[in-house]
């Protein structure tokens, strides 16, 4: 007989080098990227503005006496730069953001950064230089090509560091799917954009992918074809983003705030023009009370939230 056994075991999670360590988050925050070599010690995406504590506990406990000199968001969704100003307010750290974010983040313009668009909060932070794709940068004693990731986000960047093999996608490849296409809520491409990524990526020699939620993984061939034959789906009918995008920032926000009324739930559709851009999609403005009620009630049937008779509310343990 082979030695291959008849029941093998569950796949074992992929190694990365001792200079990269990823910081698992719930979905409320991104994960954490921390890179360390003899020069620099630097953090990958900063997880929401809730969480900003933890954020720093977390790289305290892993740097021990040693300061974080860096910060690298690889976009400005609120999930992944809401721990910049404490961090910033623990080191003096140097910031990185995507060039094309500058002018928004200067000015500090909340609409353009998406979060009144999504009714999520940021601490405003400041940023000392920025990346483009085709830029390269030594993180954790290797070399990072900056690779640009439109699609989920139009100014989004992953990190790609050929001799470890190491890829962080951010939010333009996880384990089962990506991101939502925001673009597309407001009639811009963002599905073609999204397949651009996605053969950008089957076109390098990956050997693990860290994601921007979720662990990290290895058969990135497995996760490319489920994000293609989802991306397929989701751009034969522009109404599936829609909804998909009305669940997630639903969630998102009951994430933070654990629990609504449906008029909450309604005055904060009101407010988030990403959300209202979705719900014009799925129907008339008379009709949104009703479509958010069916929405909540597709979500408890799959446990991502607990329906009550006035209102919803996140289920014990999830955060």
């Amino acid at each position: 007989m082979s030695g291959v056994s008849a029941n093998p075991p569950a796949t074992l999670a992929p190694t990365l080098p001792a200079s990269i360590r990823v910081f698992e988050r719930g979905w409320l925050s991104s994960n954490n990227v921390l890179l360390v070599d003899e020069s620099r010690a630097a953090l990958v995406d900063t997880g929401y503005a809730t969480h900003a504590a933890q954020t720093v506990s977390l790289v305290q406990h892993a740097l021990a006496e040693r300061a974080l000199d860096t910060v690298v968001n690889t976009h400005l969704h609120s999930d992944h730069c809401g721990g910049n100003a404490r961090l910033q307010a623990q080191w003096p750290c140097e910031t990185l953001i995507p060039a094309a974010s500058a002018s928004a983040v200067r000015a500090w313009d909340e609409a353009r950064l998406s979060f009144l668009a999504t009714g999520q909060s940021c601490e405003r932070f400041t940023f000392t230089d920025t990346l483009a794709p085709g830029a390269r940068l030594t993180l954790g004693g290797f070399e990072w090509d900056v690779i640009g990731a439109p699609g989920h986000d139009p100014d989004s960047l992953m990190l790609y560091a050929a001799e470890p093999r190491v890829l962080i996608s951010a939010d333009a490849l996880w384990e089962h799917g990506f991101g939502v296409i925001f673009p597309e809520l407001e009639g811009e491409s963002g599905f073609a954009e999204q397949r651009a990524v996605l053969d950008a990526i089957a076109q390098l020699d990956v050997a693990v992918v860290i994601p921007g939620h979720g662990a990290p993984f290895a058969n990135v061939g497995a996760a490319l074809e489920r994000a293609y034959a989802r991306l397929a789906w989701l751009s034969a009918d522009p109404a599936r983003n829609a909804k998909n995008a009305l669940k997630v920032l639903t969630v998102f926000k009951l994430l933070d705030v654990r629990t609504m009324t449906f008029a909450a739930l309604d005055a904060l559709l009101a407010e988030a023009s990403a959300m209202r851009a979705a719900a014009r999609q799925l129907a008339p403005e008379t009709a949104w009370p009703s479509l958010m009620r069916e929405l909540a009630g597709e979500l408890a049937k799959s446990g991502a939230l607990v329906m009550g008779e006035n209102g919803v509310e996140a289920p014990a343990g999830m955060a």
